[in-house]
């Protein structure tokens, strides 16, 4: 079995959450510079030329190892985008929002590494039984999309899925400090995935306005937002929680089509400022590397 640092080729053992607002190759490879694994977010994007131009934009930027995030079901220009990652000498994908064993094949015909994405430990041996050189473990904190029934914390989450497999196994969720970082190899973790702490950075392409909702976010700031059949983890603002007092559909009040553009211009009334639970720690606005640093200082 190989070790986490070994799978990435990194110094450090810190992933860059792949956020979709956050997929500027100039952010992934200041993630990469910094000693960390800079992430492209391509679950949605079909477009190849793009793709293409992304990755020879963040290779331009760093001679540093840096990987994608594949959303299995979400994208049927997965095995395509595959390809072109190898093309470039892509090493690693994280994979999530589906089976494994859909792409897997491919993933191994090509040479690569997979860490898959889950949320709950029942998922983490079929992950490894498909071929998952690791699994990022997402635990009921973190931002981003979740599922709309119970789920576990990463103190529960980390430690179930290490008595389970075999594989390297990554917390994700809730860490933004030392004291976090620390905690999650405490739990049997190798390494840790960074989203929202990343959101708030310098050298994120994220709105003023979102980063600012973030700083300003206080304990229990945040909230599971029911979108359908799954929900997401959004910063609660002034209509969000008068909506939460009335009672009102929340499903009805706000389409996940309308995110990219609320977040992209700072329009929560839109849609809310997406953030986990973690957003309560981030009390200040930072260089990347500052942030890696102090992580592991």
């Amino acid at each position: 079995m190989s070790s986490l640092l070994e799978i990435l080729g990194t110094r450090y053992p810190i992933i860059q959450g792949p956020i979709g607002e956050l997929n500027d190759p100039k952010m992934v490879a200041a993630v990469s510079e910094a000693g960390g694994f800079g992430m492209l977010a391509l679950g949605f994007t079909q477009d190849l030329d793009r793709i293409k131009d992304m990755i020879a934009r963040v290779k331009e930027l760093t001679d540093k190892p840096f990987g994608a995030n594949l959303m299995i079901a979400m994208n049927p220009a997965n095995e395509a985008i595959l390809d072109l990652l190898a093309e470039a000498g892509v090493r690693t994908v994280t994979t999530s929002a589906g089976s494994p064993k859909k792409i897997y094949p491919k993933v191994k015909a090509l040479g690569m590494n997979a860490l898959h994405v889950l949320l709950a430990a029942p998922l983490a041996p079929k992950a490894a039984e498909a071929g998952a050189a690791g699994v990022v473990v997402s635990g009921a904190e973190s931002g981003g999309l979740r599922t709309t029934g119970p789920e576990s914390s990463n103190l529960i989450l980390v430690p179930l899925v290490c008595d389970m497999v075999d594989i390297p196994v990554v917390a994700a969720g809730g860490i933004a400090d030392r004291r976090g970082y620390r905690a999650a190899l405490a739990l049997g973790a190798q390494g840790v995935q960074i989203g929202t702490r990343f959101l708030a950075a310098e050298e994120s392409p994220a709105s003023k306005a979102w980063k600012e909702a973030i700083v300003s976010c206080g304990d229990g700031g945040t909230t599971l937002l029911p979108m359908g059949g799954m929900a997401m983890r959004t910063i609660i603002n002034p209509k969000l929680g008068e909506l939460m007092a009335s009672g009102a559909d929340l499903s009805k009040e706000y389409s996940m089509m309308n995110a990219g553009q609320a977040w992209r211009g700072g329009d929560f009334d839109l849609f809310p400022a997406g953030g986990g639970q973690v957003s309560a720690l981030i009390k200040s606005i930072k260089p990347v590397k500052d942030i890696i640093e102090e992580l592991v200082s």
